[in-house]
């Protein structure tokens, strides 16, 4: 909390909460709130604890070059990290599940942080093709003046470029791994203060062995296609918390709202992204013609459910492997390379 940037993630929350709110009135939103039947959650929930084990099962693929470690042990730790996301700033998460894994299968931190990243990157590839996938139902969107959604065709287009971009630079890194190598310790001996080189390039070469997953074709596809499913699964939760409230729209909608919200997600907020998924969820919907305290209070309903229960079930993985966030760990982390914001 004395963090400057912890506070300019509250600011912003707060910027888009009003936005959210603005011209609602709160007693029209309680009552969408109260009216909503919450036993649609439950399969919801189910289905989203089936993506976060698809989750564990493509992050144990991809550390298999580096050391194989099980799926069941891979998603508790998953789960630890999606606490962590969810409660801490600057997605903490990433870097403490891969400080856990450290401690308990001793995989190399720089190592298992460059597979996460490889996740983020076909996550926000897999999330750009909802939006494309949904062109006609984007174009509804863009003509609609929310104030937030703005011209979501031309960011897309920007954002594809830069999640490509980076999928083409780590994929040719993890082709030519000697090369990448050369290239960085050059860029380290030239740009980095001498008393750091050593400790850089020692983490670099770590960081690099991480990719090696995507030196196989075939691993390259595993690791999309599994994507694909995980956010699939994903948009059905959304079809799902959907009946709780008195309006439909098609699933094909509720994966562009999908792709657009979690996309949102990367704009700088306070923990567990209070306010920029709420205002962006409510924009999309209202922009298909559901009325704008419904709106909210879907957007509301279903931030809680995809928040709760995964917090709650890493905190209680947290505890059972006797994991605290205590300086020790903090020591760790702050030697670790940055979590990755996509």
């Amino acid at each position: 909390m004395k963090s400057w940037k912890f506070w300019v993630g509250i600011l912003i929350s707060a910027v888009f909460l009003y936005f959210a709110l603005q011209g609602l009135k709160l007693g029209d939103f309680w009552s969408a709130i109260k009216s909503a039947n919450y036993w649609w959650i439950f399969p919801g929930i189910a289905v989203y604890f089936v993506a976060v084990w698809v989750r564990a099962w493509r992050w144990h693929y991809l550390l298999k070059p580096i050391k194989s470690v099980r799926t069941k042990v891979m998603f508790p730790i998953t789960c630890i990290g999606y606490m962590g996301n969810n409660i801490y700033p600057a997605r903490a998460g990433e870097v403490l599940r891969a400080v856990v894994l450290k401690r308990k299968e001793g995989v190399p931190i720089s190592a298992s942080l460059a597979t996460v990243i490889v996740e983020r990157i076909f996550d926000g590839v897999v999330m750009l093709g909802f939006v494309f996938v949904n062109l006609p139902e984007l174009a509804r969107v863009a003509a609609f003046d929310s104030g937030f959604v703005g011209n979501i065709q031309e960011l897309a287009l920007i954002g594809t470029g830069v999640f490509l971009g980076a999928l083409l630079v780590f994929l040719l890194a993890a082709m030519f791994p000697r090369v990448s190598e050369r290239v960085c310790a050059w860029i380290i001996n030239h740009v980095f203060p001498e008393k750091i080189r050593e400790k850089s390039i020692a983490i670099t070469f770590k960081f690099l062995e991480g990719l090696a997953s995507l030196r196989s074709p075939l691993n390259i596809l595993m690791v999309f296609v599994t994507s694909i499913i995980i956010w699939l699964l994903e948009t059905v939760k959304y079809w799902f918390v959907m009946h709780a409230f008195p309006f439909t729209v098609s699933f094909f909608a509720l994966m562009l709202l999908n792709g657009i919200a979690n996309l949102a997600t990367t704009i700088p907020s306070a923990p567990g992204y209070i306010g920029t998924w709420e205002a962006v969820t409510k924009a999309v919907l209202v922009a298909y013609g559901v009325e704008g305290a419904t709106a909210l209070g879907y957007a509301v309903v279903l931030h809680v459910a995809l928040w709760l229960p995964i917090t709650l079930l890493g905190a209680y993985f947290m505890t059972r492997e006797g994991v605290k966030w205590n300086d020790s760990m903090r020591q760790e982390a702050d030697q670790a390379p940055a979590a990755p914001e996509a």
